[in-house]
């Protein structure tokens, strides 16, 4: 459990780097229905994307049990995040998620 918001920027911000490495990954290696990946390319990408899933789940319950235990809204928890993790993105906005 995330006991300060400064946990939650922290968890947001890992999840967010192995995302951006799995889009990396992506891109050196080709989409793969046209581009034959190796064994170890498609081992690679398959270790990076589950790392992305489980560090995004654990944000997600973390963002939960914190709202819960301040009292206040998830969207609201979950706006002052993006906010503190992406100041440069306008208000509204999200970062996609693939």
């Amino acid at each position: 459990m995330a006991h300060t918001f400064d946990e939650l920027v922290a968890k947001q911000r890992a999840a967010d780097e192995a995302h951006a490495r799995v889009r990396r990954l992506r891109e050196a290696y080709g989409p793969p229905a046209r581009t034959r990946w190796s064994g170890r390319q498609t081992a690679t990408w398959e270790t990076a994307w589950r790392a992305w899933r489980d560090l995004a789940r654990d944000v997600r319950i973390a963002v939960t049990e914190y709202a819960r235990a301040e009292g206040v809204p998830r969207q609201e928890i979950e706006a002052r995040l993006r906010r503190a993790v992406h100041p440069e993105e306008p208000p509204g906005t999200g970062t996609p998620d693939a």
